[in-house]
């Protein structure tokens, strides 16, 4: 049942489909963002996760959305570009996604699903931390900062 989250394919920035399982043996941080947003700022934060962390197996995966507030309006070239040159991301960014709605994607029906509280994802930048088998660890808050001292210690825990 916890590795569930292998089945699901997710698009690629280049538009690929991309089968999770590929990132089997890796803690996952999944994160819906956007750029013009109050949290945005939180890019710098996952980017020093990923700077700090990557080389012991957590993967940053960044899920551009648009449901809320429509502060993800633009294409993934103009995203990955304001990334790049804001803050500096290196971690993996994907194609965009819905987050809730009918037209959710299916790894954020697996995510809302399995996560406590088992509810729609409220804003950008909502953190998802998976263990290296797949299982969800926790759920943070968009108000949960990247250096918080309760998600740092889940991912060097789950490492």
């Amino acid at each position: 049942m916890s590795n569930q989250i292998y089945n699901i394919k997710v698009a690629t920035a280049n538009g690929n489909l991309k089968q999770l399982e590929s990132y089997k043996g890796n803690v996952l941080l999944i994160v819906n963002v956007a750029s013009h947003c109050g949290f945005t700022p939180q890019y710098q934060g996952l980017e020093q996760l990923n700077l700090t962390y990557r080389e012991r197996g957590l993967r940053v995966l960044g899920f551009p959305c648009n449901d809320f507030g429509a502060q993800e309006p633009g294409t993934l070239a103009d995203i990955e570009q304001f990334c790049t040159i804001n803050y500096g991301v290196t971690f993996e960014l994907m194609d965009k996604v819905h987050c809730i709605g009918e037209n959710k994607h299916p790894l954020y029906q697996w995510l809302t699903e399995h996560a406590t509280p088992a509810d729609d994802v409220k804003w950008n930048f909502e953190k998802f931390l998976i263990s290296r088998d797949g299982a969800l660890i926790e759920r943070y808050s968009s108000k949960v900062t990247p250096d918080d001292v309760n998600l740092v210690r889940a991912i060097e825990n789950a490492l």
